[in-house]
């Protein structure tokens, strides 16, 4: 029950989110233009995992087909990849943003928006096939029971009839440096910010912290549990099924929950859609 009314949450919160910038002209702009993608992506991201994670958990045996757990390895990878390069696109039009006002409207319009929001997908794409298609072709006849609620890639390389020690390295080797990569990126663009900021204003970088705290607090949720699974070179069993369950399933809740909290048009545009409903239910 607590999971369902998570992702339930989830997917409403993430809605309302895409809803609001859709429908509220002051939010058409770049930066909500990425957090719609944002939060259309941490949707799918929660859907690929949790409602199969819901029933089997109402289940004595928890069970799936070999199709779905290709399917889940594919578009784990597939969307959460999105995920992150559609960080480093945020992180970019904030650099810009913050860097260079005046250029703003000319490097961040909207053709190179979408061209962006393409490029991440292409991305996601890349790296979510190019799992799926070493994975599928491994020989699997031995055990067939994962320790985990969802099936994920390095977990399933281990289940296959062969010494998987080194493929498993490499898979986690490639997902390490697509994680650290963006995450690196991420750290240096937001650092040039708060520095490009001071140097030009005393009080410029508590102005930039603040505009950018709600983008780091989601990276550091999102990239923190990745990086972990990925990359940490000890696995304990107990905190990666923890970590896998909070960046599948509580970190896409919590993006619109941040954004809404700390994002002063958000939550102006959350007003202003409160007052056109309250007059719209007065007129009726």
């Amino acid at each position: 029950m607590i999971l369902f009314m998570i992702y339930l949450m989830t997917v409403s919160g993430n809605i309302f989110i895409m809803l609001l910038i859709i429908n509220d002209s002051h939010l058409h702009s770049p930066m909500y233009f990425l957090l719609a993608n944002l939060s259309f992506v941490d949707m799918w991201l929660s859907s690929v995992t949790t409602p199969k994670m819901i029933t089997g958990l109402l289940r004595e045996n928890q069970t799936i087909c070999f199709g779905g757990c290709m399917c889940q390895i594919l578009f784990v990878h597939f969307v959460g990849g999105t995920e992150m390069v559609i960080l480093v696109a945020m992180a970019y039009d904030r650099y810009v943003a913050i860097c260079k006002p005046l250029h703003y409207t000319t490097i961040m319009n909207l053709q190179k928006c979408i061209g962006l929001v393409v490029i991440t997908w292409i991305a996601g794409f890349v790296h979510g096939v190019s799992h799926l298609v070493v994975i599928a072709q491994l020989p699997f006849c031995g055990p067939r029971e994962i320790d985990s609620f969802f099936c994920d890639m390095p977990l399933v390389v281990k289940l296959a009839c062969m010494n998987s020690y080194n493929l498993d390295t490499l898979m986690n080797i490639d997902c390490g440096f697509v994680a650290v990569t963006c995450f690196i990126l991420l750290l240096i663009s937001y650092a040039h910010i708060l520095v490009t900021v001071h140097q030009s204003s005393k009080s410029g970088a508590s102005r930039a912290l603040s505009t950018c705290t709600a983008h780091i607090t989601v990276v550091v949720l999102f990239f923190g549990p990745c990086i972990f699974i990925y990359v940490w070179p000890i696995s304990v069993t107990w905190l990666d099924k923890f970590l896998a369950v909070f960046y599948t399933a509580i970190t896409p809740l919590l993006n619109p929950a941040i954004y809404s909290l700390r994002n002063k048009e958000i939550k102006d545009a959350m007003k202003r859609f409160r007052s056109y409903y309250m007059n719209s239910k007065a007129n009726i």
